[in-house]
């Protein structure tokens, strides 16, 4: 299973927009083939961080919802909001304690 976490600063006045945003396309992303997690965070001292916390079956599921338009069209609008370059990566589980 693949982890990816992305991390997005939002211009302040446009947070609320992101969540509109989130909001209409979280249940696709979530049917999305291979996508066995989603969730939203929100930092705790910076309310214009977010970070989307999600889980793949591997790196070809994380990739057809990257190459679909639902993404084009998400991140299109998601783009256009950031007031910095956001911080993506994927990783794997290695230990649960």
């Amino acid at each position: 299973m693949l982890i990816r976490i992305v991390r997005m600063t939002f211009q302040p006045e446009k947070a609320e927009e992101f969540l509109t945003v989130f909001a209409q396309s979280k249940q696709m992303i979530r049917a999305m083939p291979g996508c066995r997690h989603l969730e939203l965070l929100r930092d705790y001292h910076t309310p214009n961080i977010f970070i989307t916390h999600s889980h793949w079956d591997d790196d070809t599921a994380l990739n057809h919802y990257r190459n679909s338009e639902l993404f084009r069209d998400t991140w299109a609008k998601t783009k256009v909001l950031f007031a910095e370059k956001p911080f993506a990566f994927s990783s794997v589980k290695v230990e649960t304690v």
